[in-house]
């Protein structure tokens, strides 16, 4: 047997041990828990129930939207993936020209996956 067999029969046991044993939460602290909500609920009901208690006002519609994105973080790479978007747009790589050249028919087969099927169906009628 290897090293690694031996530490794997070493452990099997303390597996075993730990499937055997449920781990349930204690009475005590399921009571703790209640006890916590209720005191929580409490405090809720009482704070709307006060006569001075403002009524909790609605977000607005760019907040939802803000919150609905994941916030200003995710807003901010949003921002910078439509702008380097639109550069790249604008200016694309030099490399890309040679794709487009439209004196060259092959750049149809290469950005147009269904151009490959005419393409090889008709140079297997021309064979």
């Amino acid at each position: 047997m290897s090293r690694i067999d031996d530490d794997i029969a070493a452990l099997r046991g303390y597996f075993e041990a730990g499937r055997s044993h449920g781990a349930q939460p204690s009475g005590a602290l399921l009571a703790r828990v209640l006890a916590d909500a209720t005191q929580a609920q409490a405090a809720q009901a009482a704070m709307a129930m006060s006569p001075g208690a403002e009524p909790a006002r609605q977000a607005g519609l760019w907040q939802q939207v803000l919150r609905g994105l994941g916030g200003w973080p995710a807003l901010a790479g949003l921002a910078t993936a439509t702008v380097a978007g639109i550069w790249i747009g604008f200016s694309p790589a030099s490399g890309i020209d040679a794709y487009l050249d439209p004196a060259d028919p092959a750049y149809v087969v290469d950005l147009d996956p269904w151009q490959t099927f005419d393409l090889a169906s008709m140079t297997e009628g021309a064979m």
